[in-house]
């Protein structure tokens, strides 16, 4: 069995990236699975270990942290967050093409272990466009939206090592983009080594 890619896909908050994933997600053939995250946090209500997150305390995160389990990870609100090597590992062994969503900073990390990711960033036209869709989501105040905005510029900025850069200019087209790539990637890392396959001629 042909061993399965690792996706690293980014983008600003409010580029739409969960809306584009949810229809890329439809197409069966491209065996997608996400990856489970590690965390420190306490499960909310409906959560299932193994399928959200796992869940483990602070002792145990840290022990992983020094035994380097970890693709990558980071701290958010006084709590651990991070992406356990063997879960996808063993995904990508299986054949499924395995989905990180995660932030630039995160993504950067696993490039530096995993230099065969496929790294895909999701951009807005325009950081002016990006503003106007956070107000229109209606669910932020003004500061906050000028955090969103200011932090997406030092993203973009970074996302430069990123392989794949997609506008969601237009949902569709962005959709389409999003399956064509990962579909061209399944592609190539199929052809890999496919002289040594062959027979020999006499």
């Amino acid at each position: 069995m042909k061993k399965g890619l690792l996706i690293v896909y980014s983008g600003p908050s409010g580029v739409g990236k969960s809306t584009i994933l949810a229809e890329v997600l439809k197409e069966e053939d491209l065996k997608l699975s996400f990856s489970v995250s590690m965390t420190t946090r306490d499960p909310r209500e409906g959560e299932e270990e193994g399928v959200d997150y796992f869940f483990v305390d602070k002792e145990t995160f840290e022990k992983a942290i020094k035994e380097d389990k970890f693709l990558e990870y980071a701290t958010y609100v006084n709590n651990y967050y991070g992406t356990p090597k063997d879960f996808v590992e063993k995904q990508r062994e299986k054949g499924y093409n395995v989905m990180l969503e995660i932030d630039v900073q995160g993504g950067l990390q696993v490039m530096e272990k995993c230099p065969d990711a496929v790294t895909i960033f999701i951009e807005p036209p325009s950081l002016e466009v990006l503003k106007e869709r956070l107000i229109g989501r209606g669910t932020d105040p003004m500061d906050v939206i000028e955090q969103r905005v200011s932090r997406a510029t030092g993203e973009i900025e970074k996302s430069a090592t990123y392989k794949y850069h997609v506008i969601n200019d237009d949902l569709s087209v962005a959709v389409q983009e999003v399956i064509d790539i990962i579909r061209a990637e399944m592609a190539m890392s199929e052809s890999d080594g496919w002289w040594e396959e062959q027979p020999i001629e006499e």
